[in-house]
């Protein structure tokens, strides 16, 4: 059920980011569209990247009655990085910037480790 649940979202996802893709197209004046626009897109596609992974971890789950770790850490990593990319300077603070930098570095020595533990 679970990933007949993730499923039916992610194809919602699709269709939204087609909706959104053809608006972008078709609406925005042509100097504009690498702006903003770009970003908003490049979102939803590692969104949709990001719920694909969470999939593929729920389906290995559900194979081989194991969590793999380097699955999750690898979809972590996904999710954070997304965050750095459509992140707003602006609007946020240096602690974030930090916190954010912390975590990268965590999840990247976390998938090091995990990765050569493996081998």
């Amino acid at each position: 059920m679970l990933s007949l649940g993730l499923v039916i979202v992610i194809l919602a996802m699709v269709f939204d980011l087609g909706v959104v893709l053809v608006r972008a197209i078709f609406t925005t004046s042509p100097g504009l569209f690498l702006g903003s626009t770009v970003i908003d897109i490049f979102g939803l596609f590692l969104s949709m990247l990001i719920a694909l992974e969470i999939l593929e971890d729920i389906t290995a789950y559900i194979q081989n009655h194991v969590v793999q770790v380097e699955l999750v850490i690898a979809t972590a990593l996904t999710a954070v990085g997304r965050k750095i990319i459509i992140l707003d300077l602006d609007k946020i603070s240096g602690t974030t910037l930090i916190g954010l930098a912390i975590a990268i570095f965590s999840l990247a020595i976390s998938y090091w480790i995990v990765r050569t533990s493996h081998r």
